[in-house]
């Protein structure tokens, strides 16, 4: 292993919850009357923290959404995770043997770290999921594409950032990684790899993942 650090997206990377909630979230957009097709979801957010949904609406449009938006969105969204959300194909196994193999790794969401736990118990990832290896977006006050999150995992798990590897499937996750100085392998079964610049290397199916690390 090249890395002293493997540290993994959540939405889209562990759990398959993008279509999911970006499905939601152009939904409620839309009915609050800023019309939002589910392409445009997943090109504006995938991969942001909810507040870049409130600044680029009040940029767009200069009004304010409702401040009950956010609790209104997580209770839609986590009652559809509840319904439909499982593990990305082929997460567990690799994790199962990370852990096994003693590889440190955490993960490093835009999510908070509610709407993290919700995916990973419906999807039994929590059982590869300490506590102490779980960071938010709420940790730091910055979403992707700052490098915030990203570089506080690493000095949470005491890894200097260019011993880390990240694992991402949004343009603004890799630009997240390299701001924080360090190597990014993207994630291609939701967006093609020309969308994920500046990625060392991409994969398509997690039984890659391990060779490319190795």
């Amino acid at each position: 292993m090249r890395y002293d650090l493997i540290i993994f997206d959540n939405d889209g990377v562990l759990v398959d919850s993008e279509p999911i909630s970006n499905t939601i979230l152009a939904g409620y957009l839309t009915e609050l009357g800023h019309p939002t097709s589910y392409e445009d979801s997943l090109r504006d957010y995938m991969g942001a923290a909810v507040h870049r949904v409130h600044d680029l609406v009040r940029e767009r449009t200069g009004q304010a959404l409702p401040t009950d938006f956010d609790d209104i969105l997580h209770a839609r969204v986590f009652a559809a995770f509840e319904r439909e959300l499982v593990a990305v194909d082929g997460v567990t196994g690799m994790l199962e043997k990370l852990a096994a193999d003693g590889v440190p790794y955490c993960v490093a969401s835009s999510g908070t770290h509610e709407r993290i736990r919700v995916g990973h118990r419906k999807t039994g990832l929590d059982r590869l999921f300490e506590d102490h290896i779980v960071f938010s977006a709420q940790d730091v006050g910055r979403g992707k594409p700052a490098p915030d999150l990203f570089l506080y995992a690493a000095e949470r798990m005491g890894v200097a950032p260019d011993r880390c590897v990240v694992v991402e499937d949004s343009p603004l996750g890799v630009a997240a990684a390299l701001a924080a100085g360090m190597d990014v392998y993207g994630f291609t079964a939701m967006t093609p790899a020309e969308k994920l610049a500046g990625a060392k290397g991409h994969f398509a199916a997690m039984a890659e993942l391990p060779v490319l690390l190795a």
